[in-house]
């Protein structure tokens, strides 16, 4: 299992030993949020609430982790199974079995809160995480194919409305499909944690809401990062739906004819030949620019909830890519 390349043993490394694109502290980030809007004057009921965010952040980090454990397990279908693929099977039901702890665990911790607003904030991020996975075209081991590119130039507006979305008023437009994609897949997560935060210090819906978006802005723009990261400065194999990719579609509709190689399975495409256009293309830029924005959004919702230095060392996280 150790010496297999199975997906599980890949996101445990990233989790382990991965570098600072891999490690976005999502736990502190909510922690510092919280000190950032706690009062000088100490009360028991600060120290309560002290254990409850701490408790908070644990939780959602576990979530996370859960959830990119889930996704490491590799569909063997029953007529191509043999000894060649039991290792693959062993590794899911590893996958399956801490994934499923973790998430156990975690819900357990969110219960013992008892705080029914919280639990229903942090719920609503899990239902995400689940549309997530049905979110668009997909492989036969689960990994996200681009929409076929269409003209828009509006972005994907995050809210807090909780209903489905329309999955052809997003697929196929770069910023919306990528904005949709990157939230359902654990950015909403991030912002409900901010938001539930902001719940147990008692603040008000206003407040609540500008640490929902700080969230949701921090994590896009974390994650705009992170793929141009795996783009740029890696030879791994990156995501067929990141955001250069996605902006490449759209300078160049034409490469839909590689992504077209991917329908059974992702690692059939030629991803070499892939990055070799996509740099020919000013995907690249438009990423940058995109981390930018989202970077900017989310320094201005954490300048409306306070400026302090809890504040100042958020902002240098935002930078830390």
């Amino acid at each position: 299992m150790v010496g297999s390349n199975h997906l599980v043993m890949q996101t445990a490394k990233n989790v382990l030993y991965g570098d600072s694109k891999n490690l976005q502290p999502w736990g502190l980030i909510i922690l510092l949020l919280s000190k950032s809007v706690k009062s000088a004057h100490v009360t028991p009921q600060t120290k309560k609430t002290e254990d409850e965010t701490r408790v908070l952040a644990e939780l959602t980090e576990m979530m996370r982790t859960g959830h990119l454990i889930h996704k490491g397990i590799v569909n063997v279908p029953f007529a191509k199974r043999s000894k060649d693929t039991e290792s693959a099977i062993f590794g899911n039901k590893i996958a399956l079995l801490l994934g499923d702890y973790l998430l156990v665990t975690a819900n357990g911790m969110l219960a013992n809160l008892r705080n029914s607003d919280v639990s229903y904030i942090i719920s609503t991020a899990l239902k995400d995480l689940s549309e997530g996975e049905f979110l668009g075209e997909r492989d036969e081991q689960n990994m996200p194919i681009p929409g076929e590119p269409k003209i828009t130039d509006k972005d994907y507006e995050i809210n807090f409305d909780t209903n489905s979305i329309a999955i052809d008023d997003i697929l196929g437009k770069p910023r919306k499909e990528w904005t949709a994609r990157t939230v359902y897949n654990g950015v909403s997560l991030l912002g409900r944690g901010c938001q539930s935060a902001m719940v147990l210090e008692r603040q008000n819906r206003e407040t609540q809401n500008l640490a929902y978006q700080f969230g949701c802005h921090v994590g896009l723009a974390w994650q705009a990062a992170t793929e141009l990261q795996q783009l740029t400065d890696s030879k791994e194999q990156f995501c067929l739906a990141s955001a250069p990719v996605l902006f490449a579609l759209d300078s160049n509709p034409n490469l839909y004819q590689i992504i077209t190689q991917a329908k059974k399975d992702v690692k059939d495409v030629d991803y070499e030949d892939l990055k070799f256009n996509i740099l020919k293309t000013d995907a690249v830029d438009k990423t940058k620019m995109l981390y930018k924005e989202h970077a900017k959004k989310a320094t201005e919702y954490i300048d409306g909830i306070g400026r302090n230095e809890s504040v100042d060392m958020i902002k240098k996280l935002i930078n830390t890519f």
